[in-house]
């Protein structure tokens, strides 16, 4: 490493604001049913972004995407990690402060699984069976789907003889592994995810169809709120989490690459099935 390089990563490591005593926390909201309550990864997340920003971080969490939106929208939150969906949903009101990285993209897909025994190998072939989605605000988890079956002249309500909502990626993961259902809509980098960590719970499914890549689910903040300080301090700690020893841990844990700025155009096919649903 040559004597230049050495001083920048220097001067951009002693950079980082020490935690302030006694200052007003941050609250980022969150959902399980994206991140699970994995107290390591939480407390990882949590002590970076805290350590970027010099502010200590509240990590409040609800069980739905709609309590997250709510929180926010109302001042209950100054950010949240949520999913593309309700985020376009409230365009009007929300503004991107970052999207995650995953296997080099700012993009997922949708993944159709059924249990690793099944004979069906597209969506059609699961008319009349029952069916676990994950929340009716998640683009992943239910919004593909659901314009998959609306474009086939469908509705999720009259296709499946019954469908549930576990509130969580990896509870359909489990309702589908363990027979409770035939067949789920999940997020694709979750799937991935517990291939990894649970391989014994993942192997138990199959995946039959992948939707074309979409938006990471994105970190948003409210529209006039950005610009403000806190929020710069919120933004600049997120993009930087690559460059930083704890960043780097809890990116590790997340199976994430890093946070981009990313842009709108990621969430065009997000935008177009919401059309294809509401016709």
């Amino acid at each position: 490493m040559d004597r230049r390089r050495f001083l920048g990563l220097a001067a951009a490591f002693t950079a980082a604001p020490a935690l302030l005593s006694g200052a007003e926390p941050i609250r980022l909201g969150l959902t399980p049913v994206f991140l699970d309550n994995e107290a390591e990864v939480i407390t990882r997340l949590r002590d970076a972004v805290g350590q970027g920003t010099g502010r200590p971080i509240d990590l409040i969490q609800r069980r739905t995407y709609q309590e997250v939106t709510g929180l926010l929208l109302e001042g209950g939150v100054d950010a949240a990690w949520l999913c593309g969906f309700p985020f376009l949903q409230h365009e009007a009101a929300l503004a991107l402060l970052g999207v995650p990285v995953w296997r080099g993209a700012p993009l997922y897909r949708s993944y159709l699984i059924v249990a690793a025994e099944e004979n069906a190998t597209d969506l059609a072939g699961l008319e009349g069976g029952t069916h676990a989605f994950s929340d009716p605000d998640s683009n992943s988890g239910w919004l593909v789907t659901a314009s998959d079956l609306a474009r086939m002249g469908r509705k999720p309500e009259t296709f499946f003889q019954r469908a549930l909502f576990t509130y969580g990626h990896r509870n359909v993961v489990r309702a589908v592994a363990g027979g409770l259902t035939r067949s789920g809509s999940v997020d694709g980098y979750v799937w991935e995810a517990l291939a990894q960590v649970e391989p014994e719970l993942s192997a138990r499914t199959k995946v039959i169809a992948r939707s074309e890549q979409l938006g990471f689910p994105p970190f948003v903040a409210r529209r006039e709120r950005i610009g403000d300080e806190t929020m710069l301090a919120l933004q600049t700690a997120l993009l930087s989490l690559s460059a930083t020893p704890p960043g780097r841990a809890a990116l590790n844990l997340l199976q994430l690459d890093g946070i981009i700025p990313g842009d709108l155009t990621l969430f065009d096919g997000i935008r177009q099935r919401m059309r294809d649903v509401t016709g």
